[in-house]
């Protein structure tokens, strides 16, 4: 087991030295390995599903009116609150209130 750890930790260390010594030929390999990955990604992910023809399905899309409706509503009700929203005036709380903004509780509760 210890030759074993010996020979990998003494042949990774030659290997470092060859790469090092031959820097050009290791980054024009390491290039074109990467051209090669970016092309077959290339191919499988946009090449490959242009190509596969889409299934057609039997039956269209059919809209169902109640739900469609439904959806309508609710939309139409959130438009009215959000304009009503837009228009509503809100006091300052950092201010102190005048006599006019005060209500019956709030001079109970003064």
């Amino acid at each position: 087991m210890r030759i074993r750890l010996n020979k990998i930790k003494k042949f990774l260390g030659e290997l470092a030295l060859i790469i090092a010594k031959h820097t050009f030929l290791s980054c024009l390999f390491l290039f074109l390995l990467a051209l090669i990955f970016g092309g077959f990604l290339l191919y499988e992910y946009i090449i490959k599903t242009q190509r596969a023809v889409p299934e057609i399905t039997e039956k269209p899309f059919l809209l169902e009116e109640k739900t469609y409706q439904e959806v309508l509503e609710t939309w139409q009700v959130q438009e009215k609150k959000f304009r009503e929203a837009n228009s509503k005036k809100y006091s300052n709380p950092f201010e102190k209130p005048t006599l006019e903004e005060v209500t019956p509780e709030e001079e109970l509760t003064e």
